[in-house]
């Protein structure tokens, strides 16, 4: 199947260290991302899920995948996605990768993600743009986050 790439980069005032943890604590991903919960096993093989909605018993979203690559403070690279939504299955079938690189900036870091996988044809037009989307509001986030000096990671 052919498939597209999503990739989003930004200039962080931070180091790679404080950014990379971000990435992996579920405190700090509660925050930027606006999830109610997050559990990360912070290793290669590890689990890395997040979940958002109000009622715990019944979640609007639930994201779960294996840390394929855990590479501190340089890269994250998460596989096997699993994902349930009240709304229903994903319109196509996917097997996404979602890779965060880190580097020094003269400036602070770049946070990079390229997520991998998008089916090339027009059913999953509408959940790339969404991905679109939130990977600006997510990096929006990350900005908060950094800005307030009691939610560092």
């Amino acid at each position: 199947m052919k498939t597209r790439t999503l990739v989003y980069e930004e200039v962080f005032s931070t180091t790679p260290e404080q950014l990379f943890a971000l990435l992996h604590t579920p405190s700090a991903i509660r925050c930027w991302w606006g999830a109610a919960r997050a559990i990360v096993a912070p290793e290669p093989d590890g689990i890395w899920a997040a979940v958002w909605g109000e009622i715990e018993d019944d979640p609007d979203y639930i994201t779960a995948a294996t840390i394929r690559e855990f590479d501190p403070p340089r890269r994250l690279i998460l596989s096997d996605y699993r994902y349930r939504a009240k709304s229903g299955p994903l319109p196509f079938d996917a097997d996404f990768v979602t890779e965060f690189t880190i580097s020094a900036h003269a400036q602070g870091t770049v946070l990079r993600v390229s997520q991998q996988g998008f089916p090339a044809g027009q059913e999953a037009d509408a959940f790339y743009a969404g991905c679109e989307k939130g990977w600006r509001d997510t990096f929006a986030g990350i900005r908060e986050y950094l800005a307030g000096s009691t939610h560092r990671a």
